[in-house]
Parts: structure tokens; sequence; C-alpha cells
């Protein structure tokens, strides 16, 4: 990938004395964080309501393509806001200590490197890379300006995902796990119709920007509102959107990190609409000869109803869990142990409360890289039909 700006050529030692200006500009428990978004589409306005939620932020600037799409997460913000349409310069304000990236997959690792060098904090979509290679730049500035990164998998904060950790895992007593199966069928955002009224692009969509460092290509409204149906802007669709999800918790759970090796099967066998992405998806990741993770999603059943779930086989019992909640049921027979699910405002408060405190996040970004690397290499196994290894580049 071409370097976007001459931040990313920053000294460490530069970055540094910005890294403890910007911290005593936040320090203190009850500091207001200064805050900025880049991209305020559906994503992007929901992790607005998640801050608002959580509280303790001013909002100094938001930033995305479409002027539309400004417009309405200002309104929606609902305090006085700078719009933006050049994310870069939204970094140059040194009026913000942290920003919130929630572009298409293609910007995450660019904007979020820039966003360390320009000395914010940030809080990144999963998944936090789209190309394997990616995952070291943004590891290594990171460490290099000692930003603050929290990566979206919300569920690292989830309350009963912490608990049920504790429960069977800490203690040992769901035993030895050889399998765990992931599922998330169903999800309807995957099948984004287009609106009426756009086959010309906006006058204030700036299509280009959209695009940045991909191949330039005409104006496309069916890649920009179903993006998850093409690979260049969604990270092989289903997978770098659900499997990231499901694959960072089977690491946390497990202590894990990376696999071996992953096949994969699946196609196009319903939606013959112009996507790239598969429908129909399976893997098959190994971890060492001693695990195996299986993922299996699809968009030609639409029943809501049971359509996501991770589910760990151990020798000491069966833990399904989700954000509904979970359920473990013992080998021996005892009682099912239960619990509800838990807010997801939880990710973005460890967030906030990480930028005033310096303490590291929940999901930071080894955590990322690994988890979107899981998709990475069954995207690269489903893309040449056959079993891939993992490669010693990969790694941090």
């Amino acid at each position: 990938m071409p370097n976007s700006s001459r931040r990313t050529f920053l000294g460490s030692s530069a970055a540094a004395a910005f890294t403890a200006a910007s911290a005593a500009r936040v320090a203190g428990a009850n500091s207001r964080i200064r805050l900025g978004i880049i991209g305020t589409g559906g994503r992007g306005s929901h992790l607005i309501r998640m801050a608002k939620l959580a509280g303790g932020v001013q909002w100094a600037a938001l930033c995305d393509a479409w002027d539309q799409r400004r417009s309405q997460a200002a309104d929606l913000i609902g305090e006085p806001v700078d719009k933006i349409a050049d994310y870069r310069a939204l970094l140059d304000r040194k009026d913000i200590d942290a920003v919130i990236v929630a572009t298409l997959d293609h910007w995450h690792s660019r904007m979020t490197v820039d966003a360390c060098r320009a000395g914010k904090d940030v809080f990144v979509e999963k998944p936090m890379t789209s190309l394997p290679e990616q995952g070291l730049d943004v590891v290594r500035a990171a460490r290099e300006t000692r930003r603050i990164i929290q990566v979206g998998t919300q569920q690292r904060s989830l309350a009963h995902f912490a608990e049920a950790k504790q429960r069977f895992f800490d203690s040992g007593r769901i035993g030895q796990v050889t399998m765990v199966r992931t599922v998330w069928n169903a999800n309807s955002g995957y099948l984004t119709p287009v609106p009426p009224g756009m086959d010309s692009k906006p006058a204030g969509l700036d299509w280009d920007a959209v695009l940045g460092w991909l191949p330039h290509i005409p104006w496309d409204p069916k890649r920009y509102f179903n993006r998850f149906a093409y690979w260049d802007f969604a990270t092989g669709g289903q997978t770098g959107g659900l499997f990231v999800h499901m694959i960072d918790v089977v690491h946390w759970f497990l202590g894990i990190r990376q696999p071996s090796s992953a096949v994969a099967l699946g196609g196009i066998y319903q939606y013959h609409d112009g996507r790239d992405t598969p429908d129909n998806v399976n893997f098959i990741l190994d971890y060492g000869g001693k695990l195996n993770v299986t993922f299996e999603a699809n968009i030609t059943n639409m029943l809501s109803k049971e359509s996501a779930d991770i589910v760990f086989f151990g020798a000491g019992g069966r833990l399904n869990i989700f954000r509904y909640g979970y359920r473990f049921l013992p080998a021996d027979g005892g009682p099912e142990v239960t619990a509800g699910g838990s807010p997801e405002v939880a990710h973005m408060a460890n967030f906030l409360e990480c930028v005033r405190s310096r303490k590291a996040p929940n999901c930071g970004p080894a955590d990322g890289h690994y988890s979107a690397m899981a998709c990475h290499i069954g995207n690269i196994a489903y893309q040449r039909r056959e079993r891939v290894g993992w490669k010693k580049e990969w790694e941090l």
C-alpha cells in the first residue's frame, strides 16, 4: 500500500513528545475527551450513540466523504461539531484527543496509523486490517507512538463473556477444548438495497475519497451501499464482518493467537447480483493439530432465530455463548448454567477509560491483528480452493 502522508515517517521521539502532551490533556478521571469520528454511515452512527451513552466526551469534529452523512451525524451528535470532508484535516486538529475510525474496511489500517502518528488514540472498527501485511504497520505505530488502540470486537468488554471465561476456562471446568463451532447466518445487513435515485452519484459524495488507495472505478451504488458483497470494500464479506467477532472470542478464551492452516468452501449460490463475496461460506481452521475451529455463514436462509452462536466442545462440558448470553452443559450431567447478555456500550466505555488512564484496552492492536489474520488465511484458502498454511511473516 502506498503511504498517504508524511505522518507515516514521523520519528518516534517526536511522536512520543506528542503522546505526552496529548495524555496530559485528558488526564484525570473526570476529564472530557475531545472526540472526532471518521466515517459516519450506519456503523459510525451506532458508535456515536455508544460514545454518547458512555459519556464524558466532547465532540470536536466529524468526517465523511458524503456531505449528507456529515449533516446526519451532526444532527445525531446534537452539539456544535465541525464537519470535515478530508480525514487528514481532522487529524491535523490539535484539539482532538481520540478518533473513531468507522470507514470501509480498506481504510481501517491506514487511518489508524495516520491517527497514531498525529497523536490521537483510536477506536477502530473491525476488521482492523483488510490485508495480512497491514497488521504489522498498525502494531508498530501503536508501539512507537504509545497510543491507545481499541479494536471494535465488542465481546471483549461484555460482562457475560468475561464471566464465562473466568467461570469455565480460567477455572479449568470446561476441560480440554478440541473443537469450536462458530455460526452466523441470516444477517440482513448483507443484503442492503440501493436507495432510489442513486444511479447517479450524489454531488456531495467524493467517490475518489471513498476508493482511496484502491484502483479507480466508476461510481457503483451497489458497491457503496451493499459493501459486504464486495472484496475490496469488505474483507471477504461475512468472514471479515462476522467471523472476526467470533474467532476473537476463541483466541481470548483459549489463549491462542494463530491457526496453523485453513481450508474453505463456499460460493455464490443464490444472489447473482454482481457480488464477488460468497453468500454461503465454510471455514475450518486448524490450531496446531489439537483444535479445529469452524465457521459457517449464509444469507440464503433468513430465519433470524438461533442464527448466531459460538459453541465450545470441551471434555468437561459444552458452552454456547454469544450476545444473547451463555449456556453451559456439564459433561457430568449436572445442572446447566445460564446467563443473559450485557450492554454493548461497555466496549466504548473501556476505550474512553483507557484514553484517560493510559491502561491497555480490552482489545488492542495485537489482538486485532490475529483475529483479522484468521479471516485472511480462511479467505485465501477460499479464493485458492486449497489448504493454506500460516506464514512466518504474518507474526508480530
